[in-house]
């Protein structure tokens, strides 16, 4: 219970701590933190201008210095710190804060580095042009005007903003409990919306969205996707992303750089080049060689100086993802309307605003209404003193009174009011005369003709809003400029692990023991036929490499093992590590049961889809299963094939309904046959036999053949040639099949066959022993299907051929003969031995094609 004692009142803390808090509250909310709807000004970016104004700082007047500018708002509209008044009025002339600034400044305003302005009583400025739109007819009685602090002047609650200002320059805030984001625009757009909405009142935010794209930041770049803009101005909150706008640039020694043009809105470029230096240095972002900041009066250019061997894409997605260069603008279109916060669509901030200019131009026509006819009435005076201008000058000289008497006489000899005797009593004699009668006359049919024009306005709200619109034309016309910020139509997701990864190509090699590794296939250099190769992994004494596969970073990777089971890696998951490294133990990236033994590798391209996988066994069965089968296979593996107890999966393949088959034996037989001979069956059954095999042979090869290509037919000791698919006829599956090559204790068996389509590329051969040999495969002699071949590559004593790949061939230019390592960072031992093994064939082996023909 409240008691006073004299003038010490008690009162209850809690009901005492609200109500002051409230009142803080609202204090904050409506005159300091959120802009007014109406003009889009705070009240202290409002003062401030209308300071400048009554200073006579008009943008065709000269500089002055910001302290007095300062001093004087504080003196008579903001009580409150200098500190406060002189940030505002420096951000409202940085063209990189405001899209339209409103303030020109001379001197030091700071930089986008965030560097501060120089102190008040070094800097000078005035209003821009564009500000004068905001004051414009502000003496016409277009606003309320209300005492200011000290009751000693006043000041306008709000300007009659013929400017768009809230969308255009847009605004930010943090009030108690509750914050307003505004985005800036671009003014083209937003008047071109205004115009629509006046033309067509019932228009949905999405008509007015087609007109008004999206934000326009000051600073330019690049927004991803529509998403945020169109739940913005559906609901007021949206999530804008924008990205820095860049492009690629090579220098004189062939190495790329990433140039940074423009960047996010309120992006600090000092701190963003301290960031990438530090992830750079961190290796968190591989690929950059050094950061350096290159701009100048010009403009922004912040350059990304790459390593050689970098991917400029991944490097820049990297830079998104953990960079200030692709940042979030969060709206919260929250504004003042009627003093009270709202959030507002699009169509509710454009209405406002035409409201607001609806009520300006009606004050100013009444005001100018009231002039008029004040004139009138004193023109019509004169008329009526020219009529009887004898009499009147009788009066005059006759009257022994003072200026008040004869001002009263002449009310009532001739009827004046006592603004016209006043006017007359004021008139010079020259006016007397017969042409400042007939200007008179002029006049007063001129100030008619205003006065039934401004109560049409008044009397047809239509007739306002043309004026409205032909303000907006003419707002256009003097300060419109074009777009800075670009949108993009898509949508920016968080970015994945893939996005960060270079999509190149690499060499997948596999071990009968299982280790795995990728390696980019540039490691690889071309080399004569015949050469010796080069070690591509060193492996153990009772290991070999079994898998060659030339793949690209985003492919997905299926797994098939010899017991019919199929796995999933992707291509970048598998370990990155030196050339001579054996890599990972596969069991560690996929659940392999220790038994299993993969027997095929499938590369799935990222967008590249296929109708069918074909799968076939050492026995030469063959089955066809459907691709979406294969669509999501778990870490611990799905049955592919239904195996026979002795029988062995050997090779898949992704088919078109259109292929053909080939199978090739290690006795050198090969059999063609179409997918459509085989009829679908799921992953769970088993195969029907494809070719009808010799005792101790086996399937070591499944292909599929296109038109106008080639069989490579590679055997164990190394040798090899080419043969034009059109030798094997199409069969029906079950046979015996044709020779495909004349396999001797020279050659040994066939140890694996690939269809070749392009001749540019070039062709990998890995042994057991883990020797790579790089080749053209044009080099690779073209013979029939009865040949033993061609040396291809120089196997040593106890090697053997596992495997063989076909990669793209010119790719960093001519080739080079001799097979050299691409990888600068390779350690001195290990060149040594690159080199050793690298050494190109005696002449006898290499020069000639080594041909026998059976």
């Amino acid at each position: 219970m409240m008691e006073e004692v004299g003038n010490v009142k008690t009162v209850d803390i809690v009901d005492q701590m609200t109500v002051a808090y409230l009142n803080y509250s609202m204090s904050v909310i409506v005159s300091r933190a959120l802009p007014d709807v109406r003009d889009g000004l705070k009240p202290v970016h409002r003062r401030i201008l209308y300071a400048m104004e009554q200073m006579g700082l008009q943008a065709n007047k000269p500089f002055r210095k910001c302290a007095g500018t300062v001093g004087e708002v504080l003196k008579l509209y903001h009580p409150h710190g200098d500190v406060a008044v002189y940030d505002t009025l420096v951000r409202m002339a940085q063209p990189w804060s405001m899209r339209y600034p409103l303030i020109l400044g001379q001197g030091n305003f700071g930089s986008q580095d965030d560097d501060p302005p120089a102190a008040m009583r070094y800097t000078e400025a005035k209003m821009a042009p564009i500000a004068d739109e905001m004051l414009r007819d502000i003496d016409k009685d277009t606003v309320d005007f209300v005492p200011n602090y000290d009751n000693q002047a006043k000041e306008p609650t709000v300007l009659p903003a013929r400017l768009p200002n809230l969308l255009v320059n847009g605004s930010a805030g943090i009030a108690v409990g509750m914050a307003t984001n505004i985005p800036p625009h671009n003014l083209v757009e937003v008047c071109n919306g205004i115009i629509y909405l006046i033309d067509h009142p019932e228009a949905t935010t999405e008509d007015l969205s087609r007109i008004i794209l999206g934000p326009d930041f000051p600073t330019g770049g690049i927004i991803q996707g529509r998403e945020g803009i169109r739940n913005m101005y559906a609901n007021g909150r949206g999530r804008i992303v924008v990205r820095a706008r860049t492009h690629i640039e090579e220098n004189e020694r062939g190495r790329a750089s990433i140039v940074v043009t423009e960047l996010p809105y309120q992006v600090n470029k000092a701190e963003l080049v301290k960031k990438i230096a530090e992830l750079a240095r961190d290796k968190k972002i591989e690929g950059i060689a050094e950061v350096r900041d290159e701009s100048d009066r010009r403009g922004m250019r912040m350059v990304i100086e790459l390593k050689r061997d970098a991917n400029p894409t991944s490097v820049l997605n990297s830079l998104y993802k953990y960079t200030a260069m692709q940042s979030a603008f969060n709206a919260n279109m929250l504004a003042l309307v009627d003093r009270q916060p709202r959030i507002l669509t699009l169509k509710g901030f454009l209405q406002h605003y035409i409201n607001h200019r609806e009520q300006v131009i009606t004050r100013r026509t009444r005001y100018e209404l009231a002039r008029a006819e004040a004139r009138k009435h004193i023109l019509e005076g004169f008329r009526k003193a020219f009529e009887h201008l004898d009499a009147i000058l009788q009066t005059i000289r006759q009257s022994q009174g003072t200026e008040a008497e004869l001002n009263r006489t002449l009310q009532a000899q001739f009827g004046f009011s006592e603004a016209q005797a006043s006017a007359i009593l004021d008139m010079r004699l020259a006016r007397l005369a017969a042409l400042e009668r007939q200007q008179v006359e002029e006049e007063l049919r001129t100030v008619q003709q205003h006065i039934d024009y401004y109560n049409l306005v008044l009397s047809d709200i239509n007739e306002v809003r043309k004026l409205i619109k032909a303000d907006l034309e003419e707002l256009k016309e003097k300060y419109g400029d074009p777009r800075r910020t670009d949108i993009s139509e898509g949508e920016a997701g968080d970015f994945t692990e893939e996005d960060l990864i270079p999509n190149e190509e690499v060499v997948v090699t596999l071990t009968e023991k299982g280790y795995i590794k990728r390696l980019p296939s540039s490691t690889y250099r071309a080399q004569r036929r015949g050469g010796k190769g080069v070690t591509g992994m060193v492996t153990r004494e009772d290991d070999a490499v079994r898998h060659l596969l030339v793949a690209h970073a985003h492919d997905h990777l299926l797994f098939f093992t010899d017991r019919g089971r199929v796995y999933q890696l992707r291509v970048y998951e598998l370990p990155d590590v030196s050339r001579t490294a054996r890599g990972e133990h596969l069991i560690n990236l996929i659940a392999l049961d220790q038994q299993e033994r993969v027997t095929a590798i499938v590369a799935v391209p990222k967008g590249v889809s296929r109708d069918y996988m074909i799968v076939a066994t050492r026995k030469g069965e063959v089955k066809k299963t459907v691709m979406s089968e294969f669509e999501s296979v778990r870490r611990q593996g799905l049955i592919a094939m239904n195996l026979e107890e002795d029988d062995r999966l050997i090779g898949a393949k992704l088919a078109r309904a259109d292929d053909h088959v080939l199978l090739i034996t290690a006795h050198g037989k090969a059999i063609r046959f179409t997918v459509e001979e085989l009829r679908a069956a799921s992953r769970m059954s088993g195969g029907v036999r494809g070719i009808r095999l010799e005792e101790g042979d086996s399937v070591v090869s499944l292909n599929l053949t296109p038109r106008d290509s080639e069989l490579l037919v590679v055997t164990e000791r190394g040798y090899g040639k080419r043969t034009p698919i059109e030798e094997y006829p199409v069969q029906s599956r079950g046979g015996s099949g044709v020779l495909t090559a004349k396999v001797t204790e020279k050659t040994g068996p066939v140890a694996t066959a690939r269809i070749i389509t392009d001749l540019d590329n070039d062709l990998m051969i890995i042994t057991a022993g883990g020797v790579v040999i790089r080749t053209e495969i044009s080099n690779v002699s073209r013979l029939g299907r009865a040949t033993q071949g061609t040396r291809l590559m120089t196997i040593a004593e106890g090697d053997s051929v596992v495997a063989v790949a076909t990669t793209n061939g010119k790719r960093n230019g001519e080739r080079e003969e001799g097979l050299t390592p691409q990888d600068d960072q390779t350690p001195g031992a290990e060149r040594e031995e690159l080199q050793t093994n690298g050494e190109l064939a005696s002449s006898d082996e290499s020069s000639e094609p080594e041909q026998e023909q059976g």
